[in-house]
């Protein structure tokens, strides 16, 4: 055989044993690389709070964390399904969650994260609800209810068309308040406007006048100039009380006060560079939670909070059923046993 032939032939073989080793390592490299992204979604309520954790933890040289809206259910679904890391929820995981996340195998720790305070907001152009009782706000929001009319809610108020903004279905945020309001999970009118983006709430109440929503009291910090939280008058009340990190602590604003979580999956867990972010996000939870515009913790909160990931406490300690009016200081006591 030619010798020039031999040499070529020598060289194609060499050249394609490095095209296969170089994309051998091109897709391991990249199966690394993706294993190393944290995937977080849920709540859009939670979302302020995870959204600055994962961009200052990335910025102290931590792996990339994606941070999804698809509403604390929609979260859920997405994580019993084995699709994402961590759920971010702002209300506890339910019962038919919990029997999902079972039959796919999936086990997590429930880490408590931040309170917050439900805010029931109007238009600035609204000069007359001041405060809303919890009655009346059954009276707007319950299934069924007839009520299309500012003057409908309160004798003296004006002749103005009510337009209502809300959470939808797969939102905590909806679970919670109308269970708080109505008396029952997923018991509220159909006839509004909703959506799983606070920010679409927000830009719906500061367009009309006549406008009545709510949310989580993050997007009311951050959207003043927009709109105006009411004060809620409690039942048996008299007087309103304003959403705000003190009533909220001293367990004064109710039945809108609530805890919001992380739920992180077993399997997530035993992965070091989420081991690192959530031993992050607990480090630096009251800073993180006071950033969002959220009620955080006591710092040792956060650290007898971690001290219990790290021991390896797993499950839910509200077995799957919704609890309102649950003070700070009783989540905590539960959560740290």
């Amino acid at each position: 055989m030619d010798s020039s032939v031999m040499f070529k032939g020598l060289f194609f073989k060499a050249a394609s044993a490095v095209a296969v080793s170089t994309a051998l390592i091109a897709s391991f490299g990249s199966q690394a690389n993706a294993q190393s992204v944290i995937r977080a979604d849920g709540s859009s309520t939670v979302f302020p709070i995870m959204e600055r954790a994962a961009s200052d933890f990335q910025k102290s040289g931590g792996s990339r964390v994606t941070v999804g809206v698809s509403g604390t259910g929609g979260g859920f679904k997405k994580f019993c399904n084995g699709d994402t890391d961590i759920s971010n929820a702002s209300r506890p995981i339910s019962k038919k969650e919990i029997d999902a996340c079972r039959a796919k195998g999936i086990s997590f720790y429930e880490l408590p994260i931040a309170y917050d305070g439900l805010v029931v907001v109007v238009n600035p152009q609204n000069t007359w609800a001041k405060n809303l009782s919890v009655d009346e706000l059954k009276r707007i929001w319950e299934p069924g209810s007839q009520i299309r009319n500012w003057s409908q809610v309160r004798k003296g108020f004006p002749n103005v068309p009510l337009k209502l903004f809300g959470p939808g279905p797969d939102s905590g945020t909806f679970d919670y308040f109308t269970e708080a309001i109505n008396g029952k999970s997923k018991s509220s009118r159909t006839d509004y406007t909703p959506s799983e983006d606070d920010n679409v709430l927000v830009r719906g109440v500061a367009g009309d006048r006549g406008a009545l929503g709510y949310f989580g009291k993050s997007y009311l910090e951050s959207n003043k100039s927009r709109i105006r939280a009411v004060g809620i008058i409690p039942r048996g009340g008299r007087n309103a009380v304003m959403a705000s990190d003190a009533t909220v602590q001293n367990a004064s604003y109710q039945p809108l006060s609530r805890p919001m979580f992380i739920y992180v999956s077993t399997k997530a867990a035993a992965r070091p560079e989420v081991k690192r972010f959530v031993t992050y996000v607990f480090n630096n939870g009251n800073r993180i939670v006071k950033q969002a515009k959220y009620t955080p913790f006591p710092q040792p909160a956060y650290g007898k909070i971690l001290a219990n990931y790290n021991k390896g406490k797993l499950g839910t300690i509200f077995g799957g059923e919704a609890q309102i009016g649950l003070t700070i200081n009783e989540l905590i006591s539960r959560e740290t046993r």
